[in-house]
């Protein structure tokens, strides 16, 4: 199954979960007003978040002159992109994301350290896959899927209340273990089905950024580097902007359940294989 199918296929079981909790805790007035709610945030979180983001890491826009900037500006023409902003995080910690809310209002960030262990060809495998995701539109996807899944949360507080506060024939026509079960459950399971689709998308941009350069080894070359460096240098990353980098900071106990990347060995493992299937040298 392709990663694209996989992803509509997930964002439809996420749509119908909204609509089965919707209807039962909340009817079709109670789902009509987490949707609007959830639209509401995520569509602010979706339009600025490349500002915040940014903000928020003291990242500065490179120089046009700079080897970084026409990297970049190589990988996007093999893309078939608009050029993105460039920007540099004084950070020790190898890593990269990329942000906006389109093609044409994208920007690619990446800390001073990842610069100092990537050689230029791992480089532009790292700027390859940032660029897929701004090609493949997975900010959209990402902000579709936090709708859903932010809409099931408030359905399941609208019903968590409902059950507090439920008259005593109401409560006749309801199971109470089955209300409690769905109140636990069902936004674990959102978040789960947030995740996976989250990872189909990395696999995804995965592949696609190494079609643009023919290279998939330059970026499975990269992972495994990244990924030392994540664990010898501690990133305080805010933990709402983790799931943006290539790979995420280092996650601990429970964490680990819900990471929003793939292993980075299956990733590697796949690179390797589209590498044998493009004919690619290690």
């Amino acid at each position: 199954m392709t990663n694209q199918i996989k992803t509509l296929l997930l964002l439809t079981l996420l749509s119908a979960l909204l609509i089965v909790i919707g209807g039962y805790f909340g009817g079709k007035t109670g789902l009509t007003i987490a949707l609007i709610l959830a639209i509401i945030f995520n569509f602010f979180s979706y339009w600025f978040s490349d500002k915040i983001v940014l903000r928020m890491y003291g990242a500065k826009e490179v120089d046009t002159n700079s080897k970084l900037y026409n990297l970049v500006r190589e990988v996007a023409l093999l893309a078939n992109l608009p050029m993105p902003k460039v920007y540099i995080i004084e950070e020790e910690a190898p890593n990269a994301f990329a942000t906006g809310r389109d093609p044409k209002h994208s920007a690619v960030a990446f800390t001073r350290g990842i610069l100092r262990i990537l050689d230029e060809r791992e480089l532009k495998g790292v700027i390859a896959h940032e660029l897929a995701h701004i090609k493949n539109r997975d900010i959209l996807i990402s902000t579709i899927s936090a709708v859903l899944a932010s809409a099931i949360v408030y359905l399941i507080e609208i019903g968590r209340w409902m059950f507090i506060f439920r008259s005593s024939d109401e409560r006749q026509n309801h199971n109470p273990i089955f209300d409690i079960l769905v109140i636990l459950l069902a936004p674990i399971s959102a978040i789960i089905i947030q995740m996976a689709i989250s990872r189909s998308r990395e696999f995804l941009a995965d592949e696609t950024g190494a079609k643009f350069i023919r290279d998939p080894i330059a970026l499975a070359k990269a992972l495994e580097k990244i990924e030392k460096g994540v664990y010898d240098y501690q990133f305080q990353a805010n933990p709402a902007t983790s799931h943006m980098f290539i790979i995420p900071p280092v996650l601990e106990g429970i964490q680990k359940l819900f990471s929003t990347h793939p292993p980075t060995h299956e990733r590697i493992r796949k690179l390797k294989e589209l590498a044998r299937r493009m004919g690619v040298a290690y």
